[in-house]
């Protein structure tokens, strides 16, 4: 739907190959009809494992730049003329899908067709083997004669996409019956077993658990997001929270984090809420945002709540990692993503440098000092940073010895066992 409003023509993938096939494609139909694509891809999609052939490379021409200030300055008179431009070549897209290979008719019992496109194309080939598909590569333009001349050919016509009716509605305005939404949900993800039984009316399991232990999303062992998360749970604090690890501070036992939005959100949250409610009622509130997403999209919203004259605390976990999607470095750990050296922002003099006043720095593994800075940075009627430097324990490679807890010191008082640290256990037979 977004593409849609953006005018943006759109590929979505079926499996493994077509993932690999479509993006070569996206760019080729790119350099004909001038048009940036989307290559739309969904969480099924990117987990699955398929066959994928490889073809020779193509080196891609490299064309000289042209100067076109009609096409490349967007100001009022020249955006004009390029939507007129934009509508031509939607056209000429929309008659083209008509005959792509992305676009195929797979015809069989034509008691029920159906138009379906994505990872739901799987589900429908296994649900309904014997039924004709009408599979769409190209989702957005919708090739309008393909689907007329699909439609005549089936007695009864169903559109089987995931959440929210885009094609179905196309579809329908076209004077085309069919069957979508009346008899599918808006939601969640779909399975061979739901469209059976929505078309089929058969009576069936929407879905077999796996029979394995249940294992929730927990920081690692040893993560120094879960020693902060548990002095700011211990003093009581509300957490703004953000894109990164430190989410999971979300999660039982510590049920820290109270909102989640997107990448930088929690500055502007926290900030936002400053002056709706006041300075009073931020001080029981902290603002949580990891070192990469800091530099992401952190910087502006802290430069703006100095800008304000606002009030209130901000947690940089500096982990000196990107760690959620994989440890890529960024421009404060010094290293490019090849592993060259490179200059590392220095992080706490840039929140100095926009304005912060109060900056302070320590150590995630030192409660003490991290409660005491909480303490005194939460009270002042200024902007407050608080920065606590210790990397991602995944970092390590060192190999370190095992803790084990003497047994006449222990008082048996479980408090080793609030911060939910998964390498850190009760033995079976102690009372």
């Amino acid at each position: 739907m977004v593409a849609r409003a953006a005018q943006l023509p759109v590929l979505e993938p079926s499996d493994s190959f077509e993932a690999k096939e479509f993006m070569k494609q996206a760019f080729e139909l790119s350099e004909q009809f001038d048009r940036p694509f989307v290559f739309r891809t969904t969480t099924r999609l990117a987990h699955s494992q398929g066959v994928v052939e490889l073809g020779e490379r193509k080196e891609a021409a490299d064309k000289p730049y042209e100067k076109n200030i009609k096409k490349t300055v967007m100001m009022p008179a020249n955006a004009k003329l390029r939507h007129v431009e934009i509508e031509k070549r939607n056209m000429e897209l929309a008659e083209a899908a008509n005959t792509l290979s992305v676009n195929r008719v797979e015809m069989n019992d034509t008691k029920i067709g159906v138009i379906t496109s994505g990872i739901p194309y799987q589900y429908v080939k296994e649900a309904l083997p014997k039924a004709s598909v009408l599979k769409l590569g190209m989702v957005h333009p919708l090739p309008r004669k393909l689907i007329e001349e699909f439609a005549a050919k089936v007695e009864k016509l169903y559109i089987i996409e995931e959440l929210d009716p885009v094609i179905e509605e196309q579809v329908k305005s076209w004077g085309i019956k069919a069957i979508g939404k009346e008899i599918f949900t808006v939601q969640g993800e779909y399975s061979a077993n739901m469209i059976r039984q929505a078309v089929l009316l058969e009576k069936l399991e929407l879905g077999t658990p796996a029979k394995v232990p249940v294992r929730p999303p927990i920081l690692c062992p040893g993560c120094p997001h879960r020693s902060v998360y548990y002095v700011v749970k211990k003093l009581g604090l509300h957490v703004a929270g953000d894109i990164g690890c430190y989410t999971l501070g979300a999660v039982a036992p510590l049920s820290a984090v109270d909102t989640t939005i997107c990448m930088g959100a929690s500055i502007s949250s926290l900030h936002g809420m400053e002056k709706a409610k006041g300075k009073e009622y931020i001080k029981n509130w902290v603002a949580a945002i990891g070192d990469s997403t800091f530099l992401h999209t952190g910087v502006n919203s802290l430069m703006n709540m100095v800008y304000n004259k606002a009030t209130g605390t901000v947690l940089i976990l500096d982990n000196s990692t990107t760690g959620m999607t994989g440890h890529q470095d960024h421009a404060a750990t010094g290293k490019t993503l090849q592993g060259e050296p490179t200059y590392a922002i220095d992080i706490p003099a840039l929140c100095r440098a926009i304005g912060v006043k109060n900056v302070t720095e320590v150590n995630a593994f030192d409660l003490e000092a991290l409660e005491k800075a909480l303490k005194e940075e939460i009270a002042k009627d200024e902007v407050s940073v608080i920065i606590t430097k210790t990397p991602c324990v995944l970092l390590s490679k060192e190999k370190k010895p095992l803790y084990i807890a003497l047994e006449d010191k222990c008082k048996k008082c479980g408090m080793c066992m609030k911060p939910g640290c998964p390498a850190m256990t009760r033995r079976v037979n102690r009372p």
